[in-house]
């Protein structure tokens, strides 16, 4: 008969009241907070420092405090709680109301004053606008963005976990186990987890986990579905049946894995398509009319900066991030530098003077780099400024020894209903020393992720590689100590039949700590200073021998039997990435060609074609003014419509330019996580080497453009190339 909720609390007091007689309890001790996974979590999450933004929101909270709807507030507390924000509703109403006012007054004032134009203004309360929209959803966008990083893990957590049950049924152990292995986020959560147990939040582990299950069912059912399975096998009354409900677990998140990765790779043409076409085809192509436009309207380069370098950027940013935000589980690698401390020194340049060696950081090359070109960029604008007399004399030099087709400089005093202002420069020179300005933002970039990922992203592959052979490896090694040979013995005859491969060469290395320096197992493979793992940082690999070393307390045959099932799952998380990849290799071999080739291809062209424009319409408006022709009243007076030169082709490049050095990395960021996941390492090696190979062929299209389409310009208006009138130019 079972006893009623009230019957067990009695029951549960009146030992408890027998054990004080019989044990000292001080029920005031604060010793079960002084756990390792307590001491831990505080040191991966209580004591980090705080983000800019939870700072912001605290600042802004005490300055004008807004409280939401209940509503609101309730979906605020609940992102802040799964990705560890330290965050208020309060905070984030405060923020997004009080950064936009300030944007909206402040530099609103500051843009009129500067730039004496009511549109400047107007751009600021739009910018104003987008801001409070921007970060009200932040919370939101950063919650997503955990979920994103935590459910590239989901498949190794569940094989962490069901690994370790394997050969100790103990949830809480094996939650531990896992936490040890992942990497952040999903390991703070697990973390969590553990605390709250610890913290007597809740009472058992299974309720700890129940609760953390509840924020995945939405995003990630089959990974809650897998963690029920693990618990499940806790209950089973034989052998047979409990590794059966872990081996279901496993299977279960593997196989709806790829369903989900199917529909999604199937889903994906469409957004892909229309990323392309309103993110690069259409601004890029709308880009040939601006000339035109230009005349008409006048609109000045800061204005088109303002749409092109802002605007467009953010637009083009938040689609690819819902197209990250529905990518479902899957996996992801970790950079291998924050959680293996000698790899660290890997993101410096090692620079060798003798015997010495001295690390260089990255920025300070990737700073130099961009200075430099951005200088020579500059130089016509700062020239101009500084030395007007240089500028004429250089001009009047490269007139004379072209018979003046080409100008260098080129300013124009401009005269735009009835205000009068200098111009320029509208010289081919000036146009082709532009093409520094966007090389300064993509290579130093690119540069500067190249270098902190190249040397680690290499170490990393050579242990996926090892990862690819390691099965077959376990498999050897788990056959020959279940026939009873030493481990000792059993990693040395892996080491020779394997010979020549990454995993012969990880076994020998084993065998060789214990053979010859007398190293037990385990110190074989983890020791700091000579462990195998040190030359193979690899989550998989290590949680693999920790199996080893754990299940060697209880026999060869556990040791056997568990490296078996290892070899096994190995194989299949293997054989599952390898769809997963194929499903999505035609949409990432598409976004890849847009980044590297397309979109540096239509942009040059772009250029060259509103260069051709702009000079034939320059040529127009100079002869128009020179014979001071005027058509009859049907047409209007074309000076009143030529009387502009337009828009210099040097900050018509210079946009251009910045908007697909822009473009090209929110992209590669994308591509490179909707193919892997969550994966900073390589998305940080992919935008670097994307960068500098797409900044350089757009400089070097556009440079060979500008000349071609100056070359039908100067035939179209007679064969001056880009001289100006002698009446409008200043030099």
């Amino acid at each position: 008969m079972a006893l009623s909720e009230d019957e067990l609390r009695e029951l549960f007091d009146k030992y408890k009241s027998k054990l004080k007689t019989q044990v000292s309890i001080d029920e005031t001790s604060d010793s079960h907070l002084t756990s390792a996974q307590y001491e831990q979590f505080k040191m991966d999450l209580v004591k980090r420092k705080k983000s800019w933004y939870e700072k912001a929101c605290a600042w802004s909270e005490s300055i004008l405090k807004v409280s939401p709807d209940a509503e609101t507030a309730r979906k605020i507390k609940e992102v802040a709680y799964i990705s560890h924000l330290d965050i208020t509703p309060e905070g984030v109403m405060s923020l997004s109301l009080l950064l936009p006012t300030v944007v909206a007054v402040f530099l609103g004032l500051l843009s009129f004053l500067v730039f004496k134009s009511l549109v400047a203004v107007v751009f600021m309360f739009v910018l104003a606008g987008i801001l409070f929209y921007a970060l009200q959803k932040l919370p939101f966008i950063l919650a997503n963005n955990w979920r994103l990083k935590a459910s590239s893990q989901m498949v190794l957590a569940v094989f962490y976990v069901v690994t370790y049950m394997r050969h100790t049924s103990n949830l809480e152990l094996a939650i531990k186990f896992a936490a040890q292995h992942l990497s952040p986020p999903l390991s703070i959560d697990l973390k969590r987890v553990l605390w709250d147990v610890e913290t007597q939040k809740f009472a058992t582990i299974k309720e700890s986990l129940d609760h953390y299950l509840e924020t995945w069912k939405k995003w990630s059912p089959e990974f809650v579905e897998s963690m029920h399975l693990v618990e499940s096998s806790l209950y089973e009354s034989s052998e047979d049946r409990r590794i059966n409900a872990l081996e279901k677990a496993l299977s279960v998140i593997l196989d709806e894995t790829y369903e989900k990765m199917l529909h999604y790779a199937h889903n994906l043409k469409s957004p892909i398509t229309m990323l392309h076409m309103f993110g690069i085809i259409l601004p890029l192509l709308g880009l040939v009319m601006l000339p035109l436009a230009i005349s008409f309207l006048h609109i000045s380069w800061y204005e088109l900066a303002f749409i092109y370098n802002l605007i467009l950027p953010i637009v083009v940013y938040f689609l690819g991030r819902s197209l990250l935000s529905t990518r479902p589980t899957g996996y992801g690698d970790v950079d291998i530098s924050q959680y293996h401390k000698d790899y660290a020194k890997f993101k410096k340049v090692i620079l060798k003077l003798g015997s010495k060696e001295f690390e260089v950081d990255p920025k300070y090359i990737a700073i130099l780099i961009f200075v430099v070109l951005f200088t020579i960029g500059l130089s016509p604008v700062l020239i101009h400024s500084f030395n007007p007399s240089l500028a004429k004399s250089i001009d009047a030099s490269i007139s004379a020894a072209s018979k003046g087709k080409f100008s260098f400089f080129e300013y124009k005093k401009v005269t735009v209903k009835g205000v009068s202002y200098i111009d320029g420069p509208f010289g081919l020179g000036a146009a082709l020393l532009s093409l520094f300005i966007p090389l300064a933002f993509g290579l130093s970039l690119g540069t500067y992720y190249f270098l902190i990922s190249n040397k680690l992203v290499t170490i990393r592959e050579r242990s996926k590689n090892l990862e690819k052979e390691f099965a077959s490896a376990l498999f050897q090694l788990a056959n020959r100590i279940g026939d009873g040979v030493p481990v000792e013995i059993a990693c040395q005859k892996v080491a020779q039949v394997m010979e020549g491969t990454l995993s012969g060469k990880f076994f020998e290395i084993v065998s060789t700590n214990l053979l010859q320096f007398g190293m037990g197992i385990e110190d074989a493979i983890f020791d700091k200073q000579r462990g195998a793992l040190i030359f193979f940082p690899s989550n998989m690999i290590e949680s693999s021998m920790k199996v080893l070393v754990e299940s060697a307390k209880k026999g060869p045959t556990a040791v056997s039997n568990a490296l078996m099932n290892v070899s096994t799952y190995i194989k299949e998380m293997h054989r599952v990435n390898e769809r997963l990849k194929d499903l999505l290799a035609d949409t990432i071999s598409s976004m890849k060609t847009q980044i590297s080739f397309i979109t540096p291809l239509i942009a040059g062209i772009v250029v060259g074609l509103a260069s051709m424009i702009t000079n034939i319409m320059q040529k127009l408006g100079d002869q128009l003014n020179s014979d001071n022709l005027n058509v009859g009243q049907g047409m209007g007076n074309l000076n009143n419509i030529l009387g502009s030169p337009g828009m210099p082709t040097y900050y018509f490049q210079i946009v251009v330019g910045v908007y697909v050095v822009e473009v090209i990395f929110i992209l590669a960021g994308v591509a490179s996580n909707i193919e892997n996941g969550s994966d900073s390492l390589g998305a940080q090696n992919y935008t670097g080497k994307s960068l500098i190979r797409a900044t350089l062929l757009y400089a070097v299209i556009t440079f060979f453009v500008i000349l071609v389409f100056n070359l039908i310009a100067g035939a179209v208006t007679g064969g001056a190339l880009v001289s100006g009138m002698p009446s409008t130019s200043l030099t």
